[in-house]
């Protein structure tokens, strides 16, 4: 091949300074990273000290120019955050240039419009570094997989989380202390709301959801809940029961609404769960992510690996420069993409309403130390058809007894109406704790 292809860089952070140290070490890797160039980069600060060889000439504290950098063929963005990304993106494919981009948040929030307008524009929009950080999954659910009928997706999709998680429940420290520690070695931010309240994860399943299953979803329909009220009282209660607690994020074709219904009805969410300890996602500790895929025929397979940090997530920013690059090499036509890169759906996906979600679920009470009250608990959860698999009581005090409920499968909406007639108990002094069970 002749002339290289031009790499404009939005973002010299983490990630950006791990995809420019990747092209300019081109050394043992894939010979298609010579085809690539670093052209343009664009910085917050031009004076910051940077660990890179990258000329001086090169940066840049203006993004725009970057995109509109005649030189520049592929855009990658690393800038994270909504806006400007999302204009600098639809600039960038406007420009008939494709774009490489780690941003979950824009994706899950925007990615139908970006989707339709790279497919006018006949252009890539690639996303493996935005799901999982170094684990391949974009490329495997649109290619790899693709013969496959997929049932369920579900993932520990947010590092920082299992770490707090995996700390609390190895050593029993309480959640403030871990966050405060997280923070200190860089595994969470200084804001670490959209880690712990579940919003990057639900980002991330709905991205991966829409590849699953075919089509995109209304991302703020998610249910999402986090990690922040999560007690190591019930991270030990769990244990004792048999099982690890992770911030899980699923999604799920929902088989006895399909035949009746207009669109493919999915059950998508993000919640605390508690996994049994032979589950494949239970021993998924630390900073790690991991993603099972339930299909027919494949049946389960699951992929595992570091799912943030510069070295992990430049590696994918990278995998997809090359698919680019590979494209570009072996040249195609202007009026087509190849189906198996570009972001194609052929299905109209719905969030079915959080009511009809159908769940396990685990329920700590404080309630009287009286005679019967287990009992009285039982015969509250039957009288809304709600089956009990397990009521135990951990402890008795002088303040009352600590009860613990764990449900079979029923709807989230038997369970609220049995959940709201127990609050009005009068022996039930306060609901603790409630998660959900596989």
């Amino acid at each position: 091949m002749g002339k290289k292809i031009g790499v404009g860089l939005l973002g010299l952070g983490t990630v950006g300074t791990g995809v420019a140290n990747i092209i300019h070490n081109p050394e043992g890797r894939h010979p298609l990273i010579t085809e690539v160039e670093l052209v343009r980069v664009a910085v917050r600060d031009l004076a910051k000290p940077r660990g890179t060889n990258i000329p001086k000439k090169l940066l840049t504290q203006d993004p725009q120019s970057v995109v509109d950098d005649p030189s520049v063929e592929v855009v990658v963005e690393v800038m994270g955050g909504i806006e400007p990304a999302r204009s600098l993106i639809l600039r960038a494919i406007a420009a008939g240039k494709s774009v490489v981009t780690a941003n979950k948040a824009v994706i899950a929030h925007h990615g139908q419009e970006i989707a339709a307008a790279a497919d006018a524009a006949k252009v890539y929009v690639l996303i493996e570094a935005a799901v999982g950080g170094g684990i391949p999954i974009i490329e495997p659910l649109k290619q790899s997989l693709g013969g496959n009928k997929i049932k369920k997706v579900s993932g520990i999709v947010n590092g920082t989380t299992n770490y707090i998680l995996s700390r609390m429940t190895e050593e029993g420290v309480n959640y403030v202390d871990v966050l405060k520690e997280a923070q200190e070695l860089g595994y969470a931010e200084a804001d670490p709301a959209a880690d712990v309240e579940g919003l990057d994860a639900a980002d991330k399943i709905s991205i991966l959801s829409g590849l699953a299953f075919g089509g995109p979803i209304d991302r703020e329909g998610v249910p999402t809940q986090g990690i922040t009220n999560l007690s190591s009282r019930d991270i030990e209660y769990a244990n004792e029961l048999g099982y690890s607690v992770k911030l899980l994020a699923v999604a799920e074709k929902l088989h006895q609404e399909f035949k009746a219904a207009s669109s493919f009805p999915l059950a998508v969410w993000v919640q605390p769960t508690l996994i049994p300890e032979k589950h494949p996602l239970a021993g998924v500790n630390g900073v790690n992510n991991a993603i099972l895929i339930e299909g027919d025929p494949i049946g389960e397979v699951m992929f595992f690996g570091p799912g943030a940090g510069a070295g992990p997530t430049a590696s994918a920013v990278v995998a997809d420069l090359l698919n680019i690059a590979g494209v570009k090499t072996i040249g195609h036509q202007a009026d087509k993409l190849d189906p198996l890169l570009a972001a194609t759906s052929w299905r109209n996906c719905q969030l079915v309403e959080p009511n009809k979600i159908v769940q396990k679920h685990y329920l700590r009470l404080q309630a009287e130390d009286t005679p019967g009250v287990i009992g009285q608990i039982g015969r509250v959860f039957g009288d809304h058809n709600v089956s009990i698999q397990s009521i135990i009581q951990f402890d008795s005090t002088e303040a009352g007894a600590e009860i613990v409920v764990i449900t079979h499968e029923v709807t989230q909406g038997q369970f609220n109406s049995s959940l709201a007639s127990i609050e009005e108990m009068k022996v039930i002094q306060r609901l603790s704790a409630h998660m959900i069970c596989i």
